[in-house]
């Protein structure tokens, strides 16, 4: 599932690197980043650090990224994308398609990746002061609410005339549990996460068509 192509701004970094020595030093930078993200918390991330950690002057580093807020959002950008590779391929294996086993198959997706990627854990679930990454992963979860909610229609599992804003309610229901989850443990709480998916279930079940709740074979 790849997020719909729309006219919501992204920031970007400062500069995107061509050469492959260029490259390899920006995802040496964003490894080194996510490493004192988890070890310290945000809040203890610096420029200086992220360098150091590198073995680059400062100012190698601000060639790519205007500052730490920029590096962050590097972060998430990275580990989003990683999000939606992971839920494509799981929502491929799938050999029915219903509302349960749509969320169940992009809620764990999502989780797969967290325990993959902890820093995203550390900078979305227990930070959120980084405004860029508020308001990128935000436009995500609404480019992945309407992809999910085309999926489903396309499958016959919608109710008819449904506009899709219960799509996007349920991705913020989502987030929202995840934070929950994740909010003390970088793995996350396994018992609030399945009581997640069965809420974010019933909810979307309620805006399903009966071949919705009982599953289309997919072909």
């Amino acid at each position: 599932m790849s997020p719909a192509k729309d006219n919501e701004k992204v920031p970007a970094r400062r500069r995107v690197p061509q050469q492959v020595r260029s490259r390899d030093r920006v995802e040496r930078i964003l490894e080194v980043a996510a490493e004192l993200v988890v070890d310290k918390g945000v809040e203890g991330v610096t420029t200086r650090a992220i360098a150091a950690g590198a073995d680059l002057p400062v100012a190698s580093l601000y060639q790519y990224f205007a500052d730490k807020e920029a590096v962050l959002l590097a972060l998430v950008e990275r580990d989003i994308a990683e999000m939606d590779a992971q839920i494509e391929v799981d929502l491929a294996s799938l050999t029915v398609l219903s509302v349960r086993s749509m969320v169940e198959t992009t809620m764990r997706a999502f989780v797969k990746v967290y325990h993959r990627r902890p820093s995203f854990v550390v900078i979305w679930f227990r930070g959120r002061t980084n405004v860029a990454v508020q308001e990128f992963v935000r436009a995500h979860n609404r480019r992945m609410a309407r992809d999910l909610f085309q999926i489903a229609r396309s499958a016959g599992m919608v109710v008819e005339g449904s506009d899709g804003l219960y799509a996007e309610l349920a991705v913020e229901v989502a987030d929202r549990v995840f934070q929950l989850a994740f909010e003390t443990s970088l793995t996350g709480d396994p018992h609030l996460i399945d009581e997640g998916i069965a809420l974010v279930t019933a909810y979307l079940e309620t805006h399903a068509t009966p071949a919705g709740i009982a599953g289309v074979p997919v072909r």
